[in-house]
């Protein structure tokens, strides 16, 4: 999961720079050029928001890996 991060309050951290889209994109890219089966990766992606429906295209994208892994 990567998510931009957002300054709640005045107290907090500041945001010392916003990331583009296109950059969440190229992040997304190298996660699954370095095998990760699943990735979350948007300013506002939050691991938790989506987590049902991300565990469940996780462990599809698993299962199609294990099929391919058995078929070599």
């Amino acid at each position: 999961t990567i998510g931009q991060y957002l300054q709640p309050t005045r107290k907090h951290h500041r945001v010392v720079s916003f990331v583009t889209p296109d950059e969440f994109k190229s992040y997304e890219t190298v996660a699954y050029t370095k095998g990760f089966l699943m990735v979350s990766s948007s300013p506002l992606t939050r691991s938790s928001h989506h987590a049902g429906e991300d565990f469940a295209r996780l462990r599809e994208n698993r299962a199609k890996k294990l099929a391919q892994l058995a078929a070599e």
